[in-house]
């Protein structure tokens, strides 16, 4: 199961993270974040350890969605080392794309 990020803890769980951290921006009137958000889930269990997963809820978390440049949602932002190292914007991607992405990160 993924993450749930807030204002509060972000710092420490994807900034901080020694592992390489995917970030799904969402909202729950949105239906192609509702789409992804179970595949998002099957590779949070995948790759445990490997890699973390994480949600932002962007009408809960308005301040990091203005700080990532949130425009279009859902937004999958790929981290490492503290940075933005890859992005995906929409819903139309495979679990194993999101997979390949993060372990290339690892």
């Amino acid at each position: 199961m993924a993450l749930n990020l807030t204002d509060a803890n972000f710092q420490s769980e994807v900034i901080d993270s020694e592992l390489p951290v995917l970030v799904d921006f969402w909202a729950e009137w949105c239906g192609p974040c509702k789409m992804i958000g179970p595949v998002i889930d099957q590779v949070a269990t995948d790759l445990e350890g490997v890699a973390k997963v994480a949600k932002v809820n962007v009408d809960d978390s308005r301040e990091l969605a203005v700080k990532y440049n949130v425009r279009s949602i859902p937004l999958l932002l790929f981290f490492k080392n503290g940075e933005v190292k890859d992005q995906i914007v929409g819903a139309s991607v495979t679990k194993d794309q999101l997979k390949a992405k993060l372990q290339a990160l690892a």
